[in-house]
């Protein structure tokens, strides 16, 4: 869901840069596959391995092709259409994976194995609606693996069923004791109190999990019990052994997921000195409903301005959605490579076209505006692609979510995010990542000015009529009473907050860090050295 605030995982999932030999055996691969075609035009199977072919040899557009003939004519074959839908999201075709889904709900008594597919496919397009009842279905149908459950869990949670979610993940526990996955989001379903909480079965478990281990699934098992460790220990206020605990869990994860500091540093280098281009000339608002980006740090509070946004009878929200880097790597011909990726796309950022990256952005997404005139992508990286969203959609209103920096970053060091986000496992790591933000903000700040609106994460709270009724203005949104009560808003939200953000607007956010000043005191004086120290409105 790094600066490079990167592209998930399962947007990550192939390389699109071969090396020479590989090339020419990639190359003999698409003839073969060509010739075959051109005896059997409609082989889904071999359409599907063409596609695939051409997105190894860095050919994303050309990769789409075969994708959508074999959508145009789909086979009744299940596990093809699993596969092919697969690929569909991955090249952005999302509305012809969506045809190829409907299309699977159509297979008359689904095994649970088809069901639980289909949503893992929805979970990952956004559909959480769809998702919760394609793996309900599944359960109902045997379907009865830990990570079934875990994702039933997750979708209970959120959509806002936390008593459910919390029974789903109890049980989870009980029959798979050390099932890290769901011993994380249980802790963080509410907060822990006195004679409510399960640190001695947490404690039970890392009794049993060796401290040092070569085999690294069990090392990432470790780190979230760890996690949940802290999690109980901070809502219990016992904050030294909280701290311990948490340092136990980043050093496990910074040596899983090491922070690459020259390629974040590279990517902000190469998006300051990309040249200028102006907007494509056209008209001022296309045809449909238009988007708000949300961008900023994460943990910053993206996710309270996108509740309080998308409460509004006009704005419904799309969530963390990466649409628009899926449609950038398209239009720019760049298959996902990690920072090498983005920074190929910056090299040809004088040669893109933006008329069609908006034009194809607006056909993939607008779906998610449900009829509404308005729809929010609430994904704080997109932070990064300021220039490429205002050229390409020069109509849509960017909102720029600014938060303390201590806050933000001890945030972001208190949450688990994975095997992804590796700036939020070090302090110095977070500072440096931190500081390349802040040097992407400012820079766009002075090269587009009125590019986008800075919300003060403190404002938002502490003042929250009048900062959202400057917030919907800039949206050209009139004030609703809705948007002052986000905790009535009952659509899906899919963050690490959605339990949180469930709640009336509150202070309790403002200067969480203090409770842990001394053992932050590294991170406070490298958040105030000179290269760190860009500073913006609260």
């Amino acid at each position: 869901m790094p600066f490079t605030p990167l592209l998930p995982d399962k947007f990550q999932h192939r390389s699109g840069h071969p090396e020479e030999a590989d090339d020419l055996r990639l190359a003999s691969s698409q003839t073969s596959l060509e010739a075959r075609l051109a005896q059997a035009p409609h082989d889904t199977t071999t359409l599907i391995e063409l596609s695939e072919v051409l997105f190894r040899r860095g050919r994303l557009r050309a990769s789409s092709h075969p994708l959508l003939a074999a959508a145009s004519r789909l086979p009744r074959n299940a596990p093809l259409i699993v596969s092919l839908t697969q690929r569909l999201v991955a090249n952005g075709e999302i509305l012809a994976a969506r045809a190829c889904l409907d299309l699977l709900e159509e297979a008359p008594a689904p095994p649970a194995d088809l069901l639980a597919a289909q949503a893992h496919l929805r979970f990952m397009i956004g559909d959480l609606a769809k998702a919760l009842e394609r793996i309900q279905l599944a359960l109902h149908a045997g379907a009865d693996s830990p990570g079934e459950h875990h994702m039933h869990a997750l979708l209970l949670q959120f959509s806002g069923r936390i008593d459910e979610a919390e029974a789903v993940l109890e049980r989870c526990l009980a029959r798979w004791p050390q099932f890290g996955d769901a011993v994380t989001v249980l802790v963080n379903l509410r907060k822990q109190r006195p004679g409510a909480n399960r640190l001695d079965r947490i404690d039970k478990q890392l009794r049993q999990i060796p401290h040092e281990t070569t085999d690294t699934d069990r090392g990432f098992v470790r780190a979230e019990f760890e996690y949940a460790r802290f999690k109980t220990l901070d809502d219990l206020g016992q904050n030294g052994e909280a701290w311990e605990a948490l340092s136990r869990c980043n050093a496990i994860m910074r040596s899983l997921n090491p922070y690459d500091a020259a390629a974040e540093e590279a990517v902000t280098a190469a998006l300051l000195n990309m040249p200028a281009t102006p907007a494509p000339p056209g008209p001022a608002r296309p045809p449909g409903p238009v988007p708000i980006f949300v961008v900023g740090m994460p943990r910053s509070g993206t996710t309270l301005l996108e509740r309080i946004l998308s409460s509004h009878s006009l704005v419904a929200s799309a969530g963390e959605i990466i649409d628009f880097w899926r449609q950038l790597h398209w239009v720019a011909d760049v298959a996902p490579a990690q920072s090498a990726g983005l920074l190929e796309i910056i090299r040809r950022s004088g040669n893109v076209d933006y008329r069609e990256l908006g034009q194809r952005y607006l056909k993939q997404t607008q779906w998610r505006a449900q009829g509404r005139a308005y729809y929010i992508d609430k994904l704080p990286a997109n932070i990064q692609m300021l220039s490429f969203i205002r050229r390409a959609l020069p109509h849509a209103p960017i909102l720029h979510m600014v938060r303390d920096p201590m806050d933000t970053c001890f945030s972001n060091y208190k949450a688990l995010f994975g095997n992804i986000s590796s700036y939020s496992y070090d302090l110095t790591a977070l500072a440096h990542y931190h500081a390349q933000y802040m040097r992407q903000a400012q820079h766009w700040h002075s090269t587009m000015p009125g590019a986008m609106l800075d919300v003060g994460y403190e404002a938002l709270v502490q003042g929250t009529e009048a900062t959202v009724s400057r917030v919907l203005a800039h949206c050209g949104l009139a004030v609703e009473e809705g948007c002052f009560r986000p905790e009535r808003n009952a659509a899906p939200v899919a963050t690490p907050s959605s339990a949180q953000v469930r709640e009336s607007i509150h202070v309790r956010g403002l200067g969480q860090w203090r409770r842990y000043a001394q053992q932050l005191e590294p991170l406070r004086l490298a958040l105030e050295a000179p290269q760190a120290a860009l500073a913006f409105p609260m």
